[in-house]
């Protein structure tokens, strides 16, 4: 049976790196914005690592974000163009400027569930 004082973090485990090899290792945490504890356990337990998630996670509200964006401009074009049977060429440039951005998100969305189901899949 487990402790429960067993379960905080409060045990050390020292292993010997060379200077190089430390400093690279918290130049990537830095720029990753994770701790070293991070880097090390989710590395070797084969984990998303904190920078992922807040990735996925800001991916996801962009997303959400822009697409609710989109709804909107697609509205306002089917408005127009029902009621005046017209559709200007500024407008139909900013509604395919839109649906671009669908497309690069589209992409960016289904890269990103490739690698969540690779990691699920571990």
């Amino acid at each position: 049976m487990i402790n429960k004082t067993d379960i905080k973090k409060k045990h050390y485990i020292k292993i010997r790196i060379s200077i190089i090899q430390k400093e690279k290792w918290k130049k990537a945490c830095s720029e990753k914005k994770i701790s070293l504890t991070s880097l090390i356990v989710n590395s070797v337990e084969n984990r998303f690592m904190d920078n992922e998630r807040r990735k996925v996670l800001a991916f996801i509200e962009k997303q959400d974000n822009i697409f609710g964006k989109i709804e909107n401009n697609i509205n306002q074009v089917a408005k127009i163009a029902n009621g005046q049977k017209f559709i200007s060429e500024n407008e139909l440039r900013n509604f395919s400027d839109k649906l671009s951005e669908i497309i690069i998100l589209k992409k960016e969305q289904n890269e990103i569930f490739i690698k969540i189901y690779a990691e699920l899949s571990r």
